[in-house]
């Protein structure tokens, strides 16, 4: 993880409340819960499409017993606000339900209005329809979930078959499209403003996303795996969340509820640009088109925490920030195939993690000079076709990786490309 420089205070103001071994992890997990607490603001992608800081979603991977419980704390820590507000809704609904049942009373037993900020983690499929509903109507605010078990989401979306189709719909920002047959069922078509956030260990992540691999569902989510550590006698110590914490978080989040309108944030797109051009040389080098497509989505991920810092530092933009987004892309990417790489390549889980590999830089595997026939050995050692080594040795001569001499059917990697592998 870079340094957190100017720019970045508000993320060292939660990380001072965390343990040294969490602070990496726990980054990419404060996005979804502060981009929460923003409505009625759009930013413009680099594509020109106008965006919401919703649909936001993360999944903390760690070990059991491993600290992914201090990511509750801080969760409540900066949700003081809506717990406030929807203790007062859920107080409504308790009047409500002391009303008394007899026929004649019907009239007066209609259920109250009510907006949920911070939903509970038991909360069914139509209760999240009918607080989508709600919410829009107060101007389109989102609401936020925490689920301290993967599994959890199962509920949320009315069954694990419907989770891809749900989580899907969140991430796209599209409506409900829920209509039902009797009074008592819940009809409504509200954009699903949602945030979520997710907590698991390695082997409950593989086997809840088994099957959502290839489906778009995967892509959307973002992860941030902490790999098992040394064996210490040491127990980690947590922040005491002093006053002086919460007098400076309340005046981040004020920044956060206060914006409001369409905004460019243009050295954040040129970012983003940029990047995706990085991942399309990434890809090239590694061959590897499953890569290339989940990138796409780690990069809207990544621009929209960079959304959230930018109003998190009063509308300005630092070098700083731009190196913690840039480190959000790789950050994603890297959990993503330390976690399901070799899911992704054959469809089904491995052994172990010793067994697990993410996609190697296929260039770098070869000598400064060589030719096809090296290449499509590499290929085969590594499972992929060898008729596939004609189009990738032409992508690298494109990207000016290497030259290629007629005479001698020699390829030679370039001056830049090996400056570019130094750094």
């Amino acid at each position: 993880m870079p340094n957190l420089g100017k720019g970045t205070e508000s993320i060292k103001l939660l990380l001072s409340q965390a343990s040294k071994d969490m602070h990496a992890p726990l980054v990419p997990m404060f996005f979804p819960v502060l981009g929460a607490h923003i409505s009625g603001t759009e930013f413009m992608y680099p594509d020109n499409s106008w965006k919401e800081p919703c649909g936001m979603m993360a999944n903390l991977v760690a070990n059991s017993g491993d600290n992914k419980g201090q990511f509750p704390n801080l969760i409540n820590a900066i949700c003081r606000d809506f717990t406030e507000h929807d203790l007062v809704e859920m107080n409504k609904l308790v009047e409500w339900a002391k009303l008394p049942k007899g026929k004649g009373n019907n009239k007066d037993k209609v259920r109250p209005e009510v907006a949920i900020y911070f939903p509970p983690t038991d909360t069914t499929n139509p209760a999240f329809i009918q607080n989508a509903m709600a919410l829009e109507a107060q101007g389109g605010r989102t609401q936020y979930f925490n689920m301290p078990e993967v599994e959890m989401a199962d509920q949320l979306c009315g069954s694990h078959k419907k989770l891809s189709q749900l989580l899907r719909n969140v991430y796209d920002r599209a409506r409900a499209g829920a209509l039902r047959a009797t009074a008592d069922g819940v009809s409504g078509n509200p954009i699903l403003r949602a945030n979520l956030t997710f907590s698991s260990t390695p082997g409950a992540t593989r086997r809840f996303y088994k099957y959502e691999l290839f489906n778009g569902t995967f892509g959307r989510m973002v992860f941030s795996f902490k790999p098992r550590g040394e064996r210490s006698g040491r127990i980690p110590r947590q922040g005491n969340y002093p006053d002086e914490f919460y007098q400076k978080l309340d005046e981040y989040l004020e920044r956060l509820g206060n914006s409001k309108g369409r905004y460019i944030i243009r050295p954040l797109n040129k970012l983003i640009d940029r990047l995706a051009e990085d991942m399309a040389t990434l890809a090239d080098l590694t061959d590897d088109d499953v890569l290339f497509e989940i990138s796409h989505r780690s990069l809207v991920s990544a621009w929209k925490a960079g959304c959230v810092l930018w109003i998190l530092n009063n509308q300005t933009w630092t070098k700083a920030m731009a190196e913690l987004v840039e480190w959000l892309v790789y950050h994603d990417l890297w959990s993503k195939m330390q976690l399901f790489a070799t899911m992704l390549s054959n469809g089904e889980e491995g052994a172990n993690d010793s067994q697990r590999r993410g996609p190697r830089n296929m260039l770098d595997d070869l000598p400064t000079q060589f030719n096809k026939a090296q290449l499509e050995a590499l290929r085969k050692s590594q499972n992929k076709p060898i008729e596939g080594a004609s189009n990738q040795l032409r992508k690298w001569v494109h990207r000016k990786f290497i030259e290629y001499c007629a005479q001698t059917g020699i390829y030679t990697k370039t001056e830049l490309y090996l400056k570019k592998i130094e750094h």
